[in-house]
Parts: structure tokens; C-alpha cells; sequence
């Protein structure tokens, strides 16, 4: 039996630590490979934890509420010697390159390759130093078994999404030989001497820090805190961790971005009369609710195609122009909170398809089952407002985007009916289109032509259309 290190994983993509909420084993538990073992929570989206081996849990490090750095350790495991591989004794001394760095890498289980001579041949054209940067569970296996240092996994050239390793990078830079990657050569040089190992900087952050900040020993530090009322007619409640990460984002956006609103109102007759032709069928045709989310979504990803320069994102004085069109979703909680989750590629899914994910993302949202990936990458954002009753609204951009739309409520109006026989006063259903942009990035006649192009797109459906 072999005694491992269960580490903090990443979770996504700028995600550097995470709060463990609830251990869902406890010392003495057996585990089974891939079996959840604690629920934690990060700035964007609470899952739980698999055991990467299975085994038996030998001792916590880090208790409920606690937050903790990527890589560090927050549980010891007694394993199979043979199943853990290449993963040494969590107590073995003659191991100190074993001490995981607070984001070495993803894997549940601290990454132990075995050391490897340098390599004499040329390095690899085009290395770029990316420490920290996202490594798939696939990617660190085969890492693991064919001894690629995380130093050479920092450095290699992906040609996935975003740069990421693929299967592919990683199996040819193993065929290739493993030849130096420019910028390790120093690192590599010396792997045979675990006398000059790098030692953990002083600077760096401790692996496991409260999550609320000590109180201060100040005698005026009592005064900033609200006190309790007397009479008992105030009530004094603390944000849950969701909401002060909400409370934080939003004073952030409206500090980073001037927000600019324009509204247009639509006449959706049409797309109302040809849902509820298609509801009550649709619903026992596939068990799901056919909502006018989905008509929304794929209206707005037809205008981003028609202007472009809508999905874009500020880094300094540049402006990044997205290929992809990511459009979130706000979904209210439960508990008050809101999520964005987001429906990847939207442009390239049909009615049908985006039903289907609007529903599955919503309902998971709702009951705590988002993945990271779920909440990641979003170029646009939607707010449905008229669930509630709205009428329109003025959203605040989800950051780094610049720009938000916001659907009111779908109201009946009477209105003039343009006909060959002359105008006639009919009932016909409105709703308001409410656009937030950047105005940095996005001039007024941008984000008017926008939503003005989005509620042609609603007041164009085709009653034909088939779902």
C-alpha cells in the first residue's frame, strides 16, 4: 500500500483556489476510483471532487469553510502501490521535489515523473512559458506514465482551444523524443541533483488560508460592523459567499465599463401564436417546456453574425474580436442568486438543439450541478427579465463582455394594423428589448442598430418553422 496526497484540482480555466464546502468521506471511509469525496466551491461554480485512485482516507488536511490554493493538499489516501503508479509516499522524505506548487498542476494526486537526463537534441521552435495554464486528466496520465516533467508541460506548444495540450501534442513531443523546449534547458539540466531542487518562495501564498479574514485588533474595527437592533426591528443578515461575489462583480463592471441603454420594442405576435400552436405537442413529444428563451438566444446569435464587432472583449488598448459566439444565460436560483451559465456556439445549433441545452443548463443550475466548463468562455449575455413580470430593464455587462440584453415581459397592446383595405385598430403582442453596451467599444449607433436587428429577427419568425 502506497500513502498518497489528494490535491486542490483545477477547475477551470483562472480558477487559483477554492473553498471546500462539505467532506463527503471521512477518515477511515473507502473510496472508490472516481467516487466523490468533497464538494468545494469556487468563484464560479461549486462541484464535487473525485478520487483519481481508489483507496481507503487516511487523514483530512483541510477542514469545511477553508480555502485552498490549486495543487495544495487537502487530503492523504492509502492506496494500491500498484494503482497509484508513479505517485510516491505522501511521508517519503528522500522525495522533496514531491511538494506539490499551489497550481503544478490539475490532477487530484500530486505529480511525481521520474527524474530524466537532458535530452541532446534541438529545442522545440515556438515554447512559450504558460505556468498555471488548464492540463485535461488525459493529458497529465499520459504525462505520467511516459515521465514528462510539469516544467515541460508549462512549455509545450498546444494547438488546442486556447492553446490547450491535446492527446496529439503531448504523444508527438513523447515520440519526438522529449527534446528540450526552449526556456528549460537550465531546468532540465539539473534534474539529477535533488540537492538544488527549487525550494518554495517565501512570497508565495500559504496553501490554506480562512476564508474570512482575521479580525482586526483595532479598538475602531467593531464600529464599521452594523450593530444588532435593539427593538428588534432590523435584522441583521450576512451575504452568503455567492452573493458577495455577485455584489463584488457588479461594482466592478459599473466602475470598468460606462453602460449605455437602448430599448426597442418588438411586435413577437407571430413567434407567441406559433408557440402556442407547438407547446402542449412539443412537451409530450420530448418531456420538456418549449420557451421563448430559446428564440431569444438564436435571434441574438443571427445579429452578432450580422455585426460582429458586438462580440468582442478590451484587453489594455486592444479590442478582441470572438470567432465564437458563447451566449450566457441568467438563471435565478433558489436561493435569490443568479448563475450565467453558457450555451457554447450558439450560431451552430438549431431550435430544437438550443431548447434542449437552455433546459438541461437551467435545470442543473438549479439544483448545484454545473461543471466549470458550463460557466466558462460567454461572449454575449441574455437576461430574461419577464420571467418575473418586467417589462424591460437595464442590465449590468457581464465583465470582460460589452454588452447584455435584457426581454421583458410579452404584453397584449392594441395597435394599427397596416392592411391594402387601409389601417384597423387589432390586439397584438409587444414586448421591450432592453441593450447595455460598452460604450468604450460600442457607439450608439452600434448597440441601437443591434437590438433594433435582434427584434427584426423576432418579428420575422416564420410560423412554418418546424421544431
Amino acid at each position: 500500500m502506497a500513502r498518497v496526497e489528494m490535491t486542490m484540482p483545477k477547475m477551470g480555466e483562472s480558477i487559483m483556489e477554492g473553498t471546500v464546502l462539505k467532506w463527503l468521506k471521512q477518515v477511515g471511509d473507502a473510496i472508490e476510483q472516481d467516487e466523490s469525496v468533497l464538494e468545494v466551491a469556487t468563484d464560479k461554480v461549486d462541484t464535487e471532487v473525485p478520487a483519481i485512485y481508489a483507496g481507503v482516507l487516511q487523514e483530512i488536511l483541510v477542514q469545511e469553510g477553508q480555502v485552498v490554493a490549486v495543487g495544495a493538499p487537502i487530503a492523504i489516501m492509502e492506496t494500491d502501490s500498484a494503482a497509484a503508479g508513479a505517485a510516491a509516499p505522501a511521508s517519503s522524505p528522500a522525495a522533496p521535489q514531491a511538494a506539490p506548487a499551489p497550481s503544478s498542476n490539475g490532477s487530484a494526486v500530486p505529480y511525481l515523473p521520474e527524474p530524466q537526463a537532458p535530452q541532446a537534441v534541438q529545442p522545440v521552435a515556438g515554447a512559450e512559458h504558460q505556468p498555471g495554464r488548464f492540463l485535461s486528466p488525459l493529458v497529465l496520465s499520459i504525462a505520467r506514465e511516459e515521465g514528462v516533467s510539469m516544467t515541460d508541460l508549462e512549455y509545450l506548444p498546444g494547438t488546442g482551444k486556447e492553446n490547450r495540450v491535446t492527446k496529439k501534442d503531448i504523444l508527438d513531443y513523447v515520440a519526438a523524443g522529449k527534446p528540450a523546449l526552449t526556456g528549460v534547458a537550465a531546468a532540465t539540466a539539473s534534474v539529477e541533483a535533488p540537492a538544488v531542487a527549487p525550494a518554495p518562495q517565501p512570497q508565495a501564498a500559504p496553501a490554506v488560508q480562512p476564508e474570512k479574514p482575521a479580525a482586526s485588533t483595532s479598538p475602531a474595527a467593531p464600529a464599521t460592523r452594523p450593530a444588532p437592533s435593539v427593538s428588534g426591528g432590523q435584522e441583521l443578515i450576512e451575504m452568503d459567499r455567492m452573493r458577495k461575489m455577485i455584489a463584488q462583480r457588479m461594482v466592478d463592471s459599473v466602475r470598468i465599463s460606462p453602460h449605455v441603454t437602448s430599448f426597442v420594442e418588438a411586435d413577437v405576435t407571430e413567434l407567441v401564436n406559433w408557440r402556442n400552436k407547438h407547446k402542449d405537442a412539443y412537451k409530450k413529444r420530448e418531456g420538456e417546456n418549449l420557451t421563448f428563451t430559446p428564440i431569444f438566444i438564436q435571434a441574438v446569435a443571427r445579429a452578432i453574425q450580422d455585426f460582429p464587432m458586438i462580440n468582442v472583449s478590451i484587453d489594455g488598448d486592444y479590442i478582441i474580436k470572438k470567432r465564437d459566439i458563447n451566449i450566457g444565460v441568467a438563471v435565478a436560483l433558489p436561493s435569490g442568486n443568479l448563475i450565467v451559465p453558457v450555451i457554447h456556439n450558439a450560431d451552430q445549433l438549431n431550435l430544437n438543439g438550443l431548447t434542449k441545452k437552455v433546459n438541461d443548463l437551467a435545470a442543473r443550475a438549479r439544483i448545484n450541478k454545473l461543471k466549470p466548463e458550463d460557466l466558462e468562455g460567454g461572449t454575449y449575455t441574455l437576461s430574461n427579465v419577464g420571467s418575473f413580470g418586467n417589462v424591460m430593464g437595464t442590465p449590468i455587462i457581464m465583465q470582460p463582455q460589452v454588452a447584455i440584453m435584457a426581454v421583458g415581459a410579452i404584453k397584449k397592446k392594441p395597435a394599427v394594423i397596416e392592411t391594402p383595405q387601409g389601417d384597423l385598430i387589432g390586439i397584438r403582442h409587444f414586448m421591450f428589448l432592453s441593450h447595455s453596451y460598452d460604450h468604450r467599444v460600442v457607439d450608439g449607433s452600434l448597440g441601437g442598430m443591434f437590438v433594433r436587428k435582434v427584434a427584426d429577427y423576432l418579428e420575422q419568425f416564420d410560423p412554418n418553422t418546424a421544431i
